[in-house]
């Protein structure tokens, strides 16, 4: 794949329809700049700072762009809270909507017809697919994106974690536990 994609980029250069710099650009921005590092410093803040979560929770795009994060598809945000009671996940059934700023690419299954569908009808047992169990009487709601309302999801900060710095904290996040198809890594598994 990576061979097709150089060869794809060569061609394109060599015809003059792609700038070579604009390449290198993008390239930095999804390595550096755009990625679910993006959205696991929001959850970390969220975690630590009560006035942020309540910012968060009442404007979420204006929170997240407070972090100097912003651009494709980081406007239009909403945060949803897990509980103890609660659990929440996120999908777009039309098409892919996410937010790249935020979460960085859409994973391929998120894309994918059979996850947009099924976890509509059968969260529970999506999750399951993912290795992810919870308890019967927790309530699973889930919310479909668009191109005008994309959703990041705040897991419960782990037991345990009440000693660490924000930036430990952002170490226990991950993507999928900011869809909702996961949960944060405990404090011994980082």
């Amino acid at each position: 794949m990576t061979a097709r994609v150089r060869a794809l980029e060569t061609i394109l250069v060599e015809k003059g329809l792609v700038d070579p710099a604009a390449v290198d650009a993008i390239v930095e921005t999804y390595e550096s700049r755009v990625g679910p590092q993006n959205g696991a410093r929001v959850v970390a803040k969220a975690w630590v700072d009560p006035d942020y979560r309540a910012w968060l929770e009442e404007d979420a795009t204006a929170a997240i762009n407070s972090l100097d994060i912003s651009g494709r598809q980081a406007e239009h945000m909403n945060a949803v809270f897990n509980t103890p009671e609660t659990h929440n996940v996120v999908v777009c059934t039309l098409c892919s909507c996410y937010p790249w700023a935020v979460l960085g690419l859409p994973p391929v299954w998120y894309k994918s017809p059979p996850y947009r569908s099924r976890v509509v009808m059968k969260p529970r047992e999506v999750l399951a697919e993912f290795g992810l169990v919870l308890p019967a009487e927790t309530t699973i709601r889930v919310w479909d994106s668009t191109s005008e309302q994309r959703y990041l999801v705040v897991p419960m900060r782990p037991a345990g974690a009440d000693h660490m710095s924000e930036d430990e904290l952002a170490a226990l996040v991950t993507r999928n536990s900011m869809i909702g198809t996961g949960l944060p890594k405990t404090p011994g598994a980082v």
